[in-house]
């Protein structure tokens, strides 16, 4: 999750109140409500402007009904909480794949991981997904066969779970982001470097949001901004902050903060979310910009400009959003998973039609993911239905990782670099040489991946999973 501690540079400044107004527009969000019939979703190569200068060719996306004056970067999918939502799944690309709706807390048969959850889905084949979102949020759908190669070209879409409970805000903004590896004629490059993936992860050469360089958004003057952002890069970790404008965070990867926490600071890694809102600059013409200040030089992510006389809104007016279902820990009954999340130089990848590095770099309790392939491994650990169990995740390398669960929800309990709030989330960034403690409930049955969501980590051996019986 996006780290929250005493350590870090989230100041909290809990704010009570409620208020309610009008929606006064949804900037440029391509959206496609659950209906009785399926939505018919789409993957498929284009071509695209990424870097300002040329169109990029292979650029992978989704679209919705073979619709082809479709905007390149994939659609907005949005839901209700507790309403079915359906999707049928067609494969316009050259190569199999599927689709992992990352965060939500569905039946395992619709997970889509290749050999472990669903078949993979050949070049023009498809496959039918349906489920029922327990739980509202800001979340994410991507492929989880020849990850690298897919979502590094642009295979990755946000899905938002509405709750009617929720406040209300004068307008919302989605942005989602990511790097791409372009070379200089803007075509694509190689997709990693072996000694990046053994290190941090090899970062891309155009930093985008929305598949724009620093996008710019009108929202109402001295109004309520939603901002929903998701983190679909493959490596790059972001020091996020907001300039000319202040904020507060009232969501973490899916899951809202108990009150309203004012933002200074906020850490999110690949996979990760983070819904902030953000009081618009009283004027007209006005900007705030939310930056990156990872490592060093702060670089603009994205522009909001004030339109319109101002609303003079307060940060005060704003409730805390609806709260999820909580995980209901018992920690005295809690049952202890050892994992170390280590390098290795043991058992080479094997080949698979969902894409190899060819290499194992990593690897967890010393076991390196051998590969998607219809007998991968054991489980991690088979875990009992309604029983509780206390992940004791150890990372002994000098690198930073996003370790994600599949179908349930971690809660962290607590970590040896200082204390820690108790929130829950699906992806929780484990730093360098750290000691945590997550609380999992055994509430969803099947076999779920858990694995590193620096994707080159992911498959390069930081992969297992575990079952739930």
């Amino acid at each position: 999750m996006a780290l929250l501690t005493r350590r870090t540079l989230l100041k909290a400044s809990a704010v009570a109140g409620a208020y309610a107004s009008g929606m006064a527009f949804l900037p440029r969000l391509t959206s496609a409500l659950a209906a009785a019939d399926p939505l018919k979703l789409e993957a498929y190569r284009r071509s695209a402007e990424i870097d300002g200068k040329a169109a990029t060719e292979g650029v992978m996306s989704y679209r919705l009904g073979g619709d082809d004056t479709a905007d390149a970067l994939p659609p907005v999918l949005r839901a209700r909480r507790g309403k079915p939502f359906a999707a049928r799944f067609d494969n316009r690309l050259d190569e199999p794949s599927t689709v992992h709706w990352h965060g939500l807390r569905i039946d395992n048969a619709v997970d889509g991981v290749p050999f472990l959850t669903q078949p993979y889905v050949y070049p023009g084949d498809g496959f039918d997904y349906a489920f029922t979102p327990p739980d509202a949020g800001t979340f994410w759908y991507h492929p989880h066969c020849n990850t690298l190669e897919q979502i590094g070209r642009g295979l990755a879409g946000m899905f938002i779970v509405e709750d009617p409970d929720d406040p209300v805000f004068d307008a919302e903004v989605a942005l989602n982001l990511r790097d791409w590896r372009l070379g200089g004629n803007s075509q694509f490059i190689e997709q990693f470097k072996a000694r990046d993936a053994a290190k941090t992860g090899t970062f891309g050469t155009v930093r985008t949001a929305n598949w724009q360089i620093e996008p710019s958004y009108d929202a109402p003057a001295g109004g309520l901004v939603r901002l929903r952002i998701l983190v679909s890069d493959v490596t790059r970790i972001y020091n996020l902050k907001m300039v000319g404008a202040e904020a507060l965070i009232a969501a973490i990867d899916g899951q809202p903060v108990p009150r309203p926490i004012l933002l200074d600071m906020a850490v999110v890694a690949p996979g990760q979310r983070l819904d902030l809102v953000v009081r618009m600059p009283e004027t007209e013409g006005e900007t705030a910009a939310l930056e990156d200040i990872r490592p060093s030089t702060p670089k603009v992510v994205a522009r909001l400009r004030s339109v319109g006389p101002s609303l003079k809104r307060s940060l005060g007016d704003v409730a805390p959003l609806a709260p999820n279902a909580p995980v209901e820990a018992d920690l005295s009954d809690a049952t202890p998973v050892p994992l170390v999340l280590s390098a290795t130089a043991e058992e080479a990848a094997k080949d698979s039609i969902c894409g190899s590095l060819g290499y194992s770099f990593w690897a967890i309790n010393k076991v390196p993911y051998p590969g998607d392939s219809s007998d991968p491994m054991a489980p991690l650990v088979e875990m009992k239905l309604g029983k509780t169990y206390l992940f004791n995740l150890e990372n002994v390398t000098p690198h930073a990782h996003p370790i994600h669960i599949h179908g349930m929800n971690f809660k962290v309990i607590s970590s040896s670099r200082g204390p820690v709030s108790p929130l829950v989330s699906d992806t929780y960034l484990v730093l360098p040489d750290e000691k945590v403690q997550l609380a999992v409930v055994a509430d969803n049955p099947g076999d779920w991946v858990l694995h590193c969501h620096i994707i080159e980590h992911q498959k390069t051996g930081m992969t297992s999973y575990v079952r739930v019986v």
